[in-house]
């Protein structure tokens, strides 16, 4: 790794942040696999302690939360029986809050779609906020007590709770059913109705199917180790919120958001290893 010139770095980063796999990264740049492979833990632990080091005292006034499922080493039928409900193995969930204001990513999470997860992730969103927030999430019940827990009385919180149809067969089955309304639930202090939605964060979830190979459904291209899924949801989202200009925004979402006074180039994002 030590061997290869920045320019290379940012090739291989360049390649990885627009959605391609390691082995088709390898294609186009001609670099070894396992130095793709090191290169992606490498930048990725950087990103992750870079965003846990700076993203703080955030004043955001509205936060989004979601949760996107992938999975990991196999699908959740195919886990041979002496993995089953080990952790990195089969489903894994990755939770979100986004800014809705400046579509800054807040926090995320790799981990269960349950109470644990849930409140760990939410007392990591609290801890970068320095102000009362109007937060909404979906129906997820575990995040009643994590919400709880993590802000107390100090927050306006709603759910958006949506109501589907039934589900559709055949090849429509990896489509989610027609939405047939909302139902919104005031759930702590004053939130505002105008302002109850989750459809920012929603959105951030094409974003990173189409931008981090892993999630794209029904291909080869899923993480065999759960920790490499970690890495490349750091990269892909430290690209998001530093590199990337958001298109309605025409500035990056951490320039928005008050935490980076200016755009950074990938040779930026490439010297977090330095």
């Amino acid at each position: 790794m030590n061997r290869l010139s920045l320019e290379k770095r940012c090739q291989v980063v360049k390649c990885l942040v627009e959605g391609n796999s390691i082995r088709a990264t390898v294609r186009m740049t001609g670099i070894a696999k396992a130095t793709v492979s090191k290169l992606l833990v490498d930048l990725g632990t950087a990103c992750a302690a870079y965003h846990d080091e700076h993203v703080r005292n955030l004043t955001s006034a509205r936060i989004q939360c979601d949760e996107i499922w992938a999975f990991v080493y196999a699908k959740e039928k195919n886990v041979p029986a002496s993995k089953k409900g080990e952790f990195g193995y089969g489903d894994v969930w990755t939770w979100t809050a986004l800014d809705a204001d400046s579509k800054f990513m807040v926090s995320w999470m790799v981990g269960w779609r349950d109470s644990g997860t849930a409140r760990e992730f939410m007392l990591d969103v609290a801890s970068r906020l320095s102000k009362r927030v109007q937060l909404t999430t979906d129906g997820h019940r575990a995040y009643l007590d994590a919400v709880e827990d993590a802000f107390g009385g100090e927050i306006d919180y709603s759910m958006l709770i949506k109501l589907y149809g039934e589900a559709r067969d055949g090849q429509a089955r990896y489509s989610p059913a027609v939405c047939t309304g909302c139902k919104k639930s005031k759930v702590t202090g004053r939130p505002d109705p105008e302002h109850v939605s989750t459809s920012y964060v929603e959105r951030q979830n094409l974003t990173m199917r189409m931008s981090m190979r892993r999630f794209t459904r029904l291909t080869n291209g899923f993480s065999k180790k759960v920790e490499n899924l970690e890495h490349a949801i750091a990269i892909h989202f430290m690209h998001y919120n530093f590199v990337r200009i958001h298109q309605t925004l025409r500035i990056t979402p951490a320039m928005k958001a008050g935490v980076a006074d200016h755009k950074w180039d990938i040779e930026e994002l490439v010297s977090l290893m330095s």
